[in-house]
């Protein structure tokens, strides 16, 4: 039953380290387990690799540390999508928005829940996607999508219930999942790693080489298809490190978030990034570069387990990689529904989701969340769900840290509890690094990217006409 909003508020109930296990356990998802994959069959190289995860988590914790200059400034529900507001106008804020419920939130939970079916599937192949359960011209429903959408469903559920549910879920998945990432880490540089195979990897580490699936073979590269290379690999890497400013979304749920928001994004981020590299060169360790290129399904983290444990590892890890991504889709369905409670508050929303439940939550706007991602997860592939996503989060991000700039001179007296670290050079380097990544993903994955980018820009058309039925 829905309460009067006058009567009900957010409630502020979550600590820094509930905002640290948030970002965490955000971005610790399906990517770290699945794209060296492909990262490797674009790049070819362990250098390449591994500068790949490097640049962008350099890329997650320079955008990180910028944000909590905003986050300090602006302590409220809705995260970017108020930053973007305030630094530009409601049309700006607005795109965002509807980038972020029609791509880039939904969108990220489909993949997510897409990848914890294929790893259900390792341990029970009939809830995979070759298991086709409906035919109807070119449309198949399969069973992976039907388990996708079971998660998405349930953890939809549990967080309707009241913020305290999902945050106890997220930090005891968290946990586990930070535990059990660490103890695969280390166990595989002790018991796996050999020096032949590390060798070998690192032999001819910076000489690139794109893999030709037409011919089925390798192919040097260099100059500028060696950087739509590395822009197409870091699509992987960024998407596994994104999701980390969730925690701004729920600042209204965060004690004290003038300190609490921006130090949570620069914990997690660190952390987050740390692991990721250390991950991949434990791979390195003990795989050669071959193996992590055409692991089964992309599961590297998986074919990695076999070599560390044998047969029953690979079991365990795929039991380790559910927990994982039920827990980073617990963190983006808890996040998510707080933009279209700030949207739908300024008339740029659902009316409905503007709406607190008798849990203090924004129930509408995690059901609304829910039946589209579940839609999302019946369309696409786990890799054109990335290709989707990335440009549009990437172009957001742009965006948002020149707001920094712009507020910097709109409102020169404006209260800033926290500074960015490095202003102006490190958001600069972010910007520039960034605008490069999206100039390069559009001329090399036009198909996938550019239709991103076109339902973005089909938001300014709806905002005009809805403009007046709201303002």
């Amino acid at each position: 039953m829905e309460k009067p909003n006058e009567d009900n508020h957010l409630k502020r109930e979550l600590g820094l380290l509930d905002g640290t296990m948030l970002v965490i356990g955000s971005m610790i998802g399906s990517g770290i387990f699945i794209v060296s994959s492909g990262i490797v069959q674009n790049v070819g190289s362990a250098g390449w690799l591994t500068f790949a995860w490097v640049i962008s988590g350099i890329m997650t914790i320079i955008a990180a540390v910028s944000y909590g200059e905003l986050s300090a400034m602006f302590p409220n529900a809705g995260g970017q999508y108020v930053y973007l507001k305030e630094s530009y106008n409601k049309l700006i804020a607005f795109l965002y928005g509807w980038s972020f419920f029609a791509v880039i939130q939904t969108g990220t939970i489909a993949a997510v829940g897409v990848a914890f079916a294929k790893f259900a599937a390792y341990l029970y192949p009939p809830v995979g996607d070759e298991n086709i359960l409906f035919e109807i011209g070119s449309f198949k429903l399969n069973a992976a999508q039907i388990v996708s959408i079971i998660t998405i469903i349930i953890i939809t559920y549990i967080n309707s219930r009241g913020v305290k549910n999902g945050k106890y879920i997220q930090t005891v998945l968290t946990i586990t999942k930070i535990a059990s990432l660490l103890g695969l880490i280390v166990f595989g540089l002790i018991l796996a790693a050999k020096a032949d195979i590390w060798d070998a990897n690192w032999a001819d580490a910076w000489n690139a080489r794109s893999f030709n699936k037409d011919n089925s073979s390798w192919l040097p590269i260099g100059g500028t298809v060696l950087l739509s290379a590395i822009a197409a690999s870091m699509v992987g890497s960024l998407f596994s490190s994104d999701a980390w400013n969730g925690v701004t979304f729920i600042s209204g749920e965060i004690k004290n978030p003038k300190r609490n928001v921006g130090l949570s994004l620069f914990l997690g981020t660190l952390t987050v990034t740390v692991i990721y590299v250390l991950a991949n060169i434990m791979y390195l360790a003990v795989m050669p570069l071959d193996a992590i290129a055409f692991a089964p399904a992309e599961r590297v983290a998986v074919e990695a387990s076999q070599y560390i444990f044998g047969n029953t590892g690979t079991y365990i890890i795929a039991i380790m990689i559910m927990i994982s991504t039920f827990g980073c889709n617990n963190g983006l369905i808890m996040a998510g529904a707080r933009v279209y409670y700030t949207m739908a508050k300024d008339g740029l929303f659902f009316k409905k989701a503007a709406s607190l439940n008798s849990a203090s939550v924004p129930g509408w706007g995690l059901w609304f969340q829910c039946l589209w991602a579940s839609a999302l997860c019946l369309t696409g592939k786990y890799g054109d769900l990335l290709d989707y996503v990335m440009i549009i989060v990437v172009i957001f991000y742009i965006l948002t840290i020149a707001g920094i700039f712009i507020l910097r001179k709109k409102l020169p007296d404006a209260e800033r509890p926290y500074k960015a670290f490095g202003y102006p050079v490190l958001p600069a380097v972010y910007i520039v690094l960034a605008a490069v990544f999206c100039i390069m993903l559009l001329i090399d994955k036009p198909n996938t990217c550019g239709w991103g980018v076109l339902i973005m820009l089909t938001g300014i058309p709806v905002y005009y006409i809805t403009k007046p039925k709201v303002n």
